[in-house]
């Protein structure tokens, strides 16, 4: 069986991507690599990429320019979940980052490996979760 070294990208979809990015940038701190009206790519640390997607604008074949190919259409809906890793000595800079920003806890997990999690949402309402090691078998 070939081998799978990870996930390199996740992909949210979003309602509209200055809000999104406004949300990303000033409340996660990430920076993107690149963007434009459909899409942003946002290193997520790790050798991990962050997509945010136009809700809608990609529901057609992307060609790349020259012979470099093509990426077929997709397309999401609904709240989904991720997960960003984090430090253990970084979640109560983040739970304070959170607060900051006026941005509501909706849960915590004591993990029995030792991890914890804080849940919240971003502006569309997507579930996301900072996650410290001991969490997972293999994190």
């Amino acid at each position: 069986m070939p081998k799978l070294n990870g996930v390199l990208e996740t992909a949210l979809y979003v309602e509209d991507m200055a809000r999104a990015r406004a949300f990303f940038e000033g409340v996660m701190g990430l920076e993107a690599f690149t963007a434009d009206h459909r899409f942003t790519a946002y290193d997520a640390g790790a050798g991990s990429v962050l997509l945010l997607f136009l809700r809608g604008e990609t529901l057609e074949t992307v060609v790349l320019p020259g012979e470099m190919g093509t990426i077929p259409p997709h397309d999401g809906q609904g709240r989904v979940h991720m997960a960003f890793a984090i430090a253990a000595r970084e979640l109560e800079a983040w739970e304070a980052q959170l607060d900051d920003h006026g941005i509501a806890i909706e849960g915590r997990t004591h993990w029995p490996k030792g991890g914890e999690s804080l849940y919240f949402r971003d502006p569309d309402g997507h579930l996301l979760e900072l996650a410290t090691p001991g969490v997972w078998p293999n994190y």
